[in-house]
């Protein structure tokens, strides 16, 4: 709310007095409470991804920061609700008080001379005789203590529509900080996704790099006792060695990127520990639902809009507040005295106030707000058309991604063969230690990659499904997927 708004909001307070708490508008839920989970030591086997988004609900500070701005938007406008409402106080007053007055004497002493001299001689001298002389001031002094009490009455009768330009501004802030809050929610599965499977495809490709080096192991072996039986050369001897010091460093690194993508899940999960996750990789052989079908569901779902929307109807109630202070404006008023002796004094009454001049320039304040809903209405436009553009980008990723690895399938085929092939022929004494070498790396690299494929078509999955408002639907699509990528590789 800006300075402008919150002045006006703050008059119709003054207006207004205490306001009701308890009233609850028509759709504001209950404030959110999201339980506080101490931290705790992550299971030590794989936790699935479901299990990994519970965690992630509970112990978010995103989360929940997000959550406490919703929840103080809506109370501030469950607290508004009576906004326009009647006013009733209750004054109490007690005082003690000390009084002291000196009051001259010298004009009543005047004024009985000038009776005594309109008497006959012997009656004034007689009269003035007896009458004792008077002082020249006289000192008057009250102390006492009193109490009063009173009950007044406030109700705006007419406000032009100010109480409901501010309830419909609270509105619009509430209904924004819903968005945020989905906003922030989609982002943090999105990036759960990111953590989850990115651990999942360095647990893998540490894996592969193991298999592959142990075979690389078993070959280098082989190859020093080929050449004690002069089978091959030392340079053959020595490239088997050279291999078997590649693939141990490339084991080692792919070890220390997988434990640091389980470090980087445990932090997002706010563990202490690494956690492994347990859930595969997994694609969808059929292609996805149409464009279109993801561009009209981000039209309704997506938190971006419905936050320019909450924007727009801001500016909406910004311009009722300025054209209300236009209008007349009616207040009921009454008070009446408690606790008091004899018969009580009350007033009650109207009073209308209209301003007729002004130092503000209203119209142009007016055209002001009315410029405000032109650029949110401009922006909503804006934002429809960026939304298509990233909905329509990541569902090509999607698909991409998909049909990469439908074709990779072609090349593991020939990696496998390629290493039969090697390793018959190593047998046989047609093939050299290197080229059984080398076909296994190879093929190590062809399920790397489409290991890495699989999650390129996950994350783009995530992505899409956040840029369309509904990346709580990922954990669907997991379950419907009918190509699993194997926790252990082969």
């Amino acid at each position: 709310m800006n300075s402008f708004f919150r002045s006006i909001a703050g008059a119709a307070l003054l207006l207004a007095g205490a306001l009701p708490t308890g009233a609850q508008p028509a759709g504001d839920a209950a404030p959110t409470v999201r339980p506080v989970v101490s931290p705790a030591m992550p299971p030590a086997a794989g936790i699935s991804f479901a299990q990994a988004r519970q965690w992630l609900l509970e112990r978010s500070d995103r989360l929940g920061a997000a959550a406490s701005a919703l929840d103080s938007a809506r109370l501030r406008r469950q607290a508004m609700q009576g906004l326009g409402g009647p006013s009733i106080a209750v004054t109490g007053m007690a005082y003690h008080y000390s009084a002291h007055a000196d009051i001259s004497l010298d004009p009543a002493r005047r004024s009985l001379n000038d009776i005594l001299s309109l008497l006959p001689p012997q009656l004034g001298g007689a009269i003035g005789g007896q009458l004792p002389p008077l002082p020249d001031s006289l000192n008057l002094q009250r102390e006492s203590s009193r109490a009063s009490a009173s009950v007044s009455l406030l109700w705006p009768i007419y406000l032009g529509g100010l109480a409901d330009a501010v309830r419909g501004e609270l509105d619009a802030l509430a209904d924004e900080a819903r968005a945020d809050a989905d906003a922030t929610q989609h982002s943090q599965d999105t990036l759960l996704v990111q953590r989850y499977f990115g651990a999942q495809l360095a647990a893998r490709a540490a894996q592969l790099r193991q298999q592959a080096l142990a075979g690389v192991r078993e070959h280098a072996d082989a190859a020093d006792r080929m050449l004690q039986a002069g089978v091959i050369s030392e340079l053959e001897r020595l490239q088997a060695r050279a291999a078997l010091a590649d693939a141990e460093q490339q084991a080692r690194k792919a070890e220390d990127d997988a434990r640091l993508a389980a470090t980087a899940l445990g932090r997002t999960l706010k563990f202490a520990a690494p956690v492994q996750p347990g859930s595969a990789l997994f694609l969808h052989s059929q292609p996805l639902a149409p464009l279109q079908d993801f561009i009209d569901a981000a039209q309704r779902h997506h938190p971006g809009l419905a936050k320019v929307q909450a924007k727009r109807r801001q500016a909406g109630a910004l311009h009722d507040a300025q054209e209300a202070l236009r209008r007349p404006q009616v207040l009921g008023f009454g008070t009446h005295q408690l606790a008091t002796q004899g018969k009580p004094n009350w007033v009650a009454g109207l009073a209308v106030r209209y301003t007729l001049w002004d130092s503000v320039d209203r119209d142009l304040l007016a055209a002001a707000t009315q410029k405000k809903i032109d650029q949110a209405e401009q922006t909503e436009q804006q934002a429809l058309s960026d939304i298509a553009l990233l909905v329509e980008k990541n569902w090509l990723a999607v698909e991409q991604a998909r049909s990469q690895y439908l074709a990779q399938q072609a090349q593991e085929d020939l990696a496998h063969e390629l290493l039969r092939l090697r390793t018959a022929a190593l047998k046989e004494g047609t093939g050299t230690p290197l080229e059984l070498i080398d076909a296994r790396l190879n093929l190590a690299r062809v399920q790397t990659e489409r290991a890495q494929t699989a999650n390129q078509y996950v994350q783009a999955l995530a992505a899409l499904l956040e840029a369309t408002g509904q990346a709580e639907d990922f954990e669907r699509h997991m379950a419907q997927a009918d190509i699993q990528i194997p926790m252990q590789a082969p």
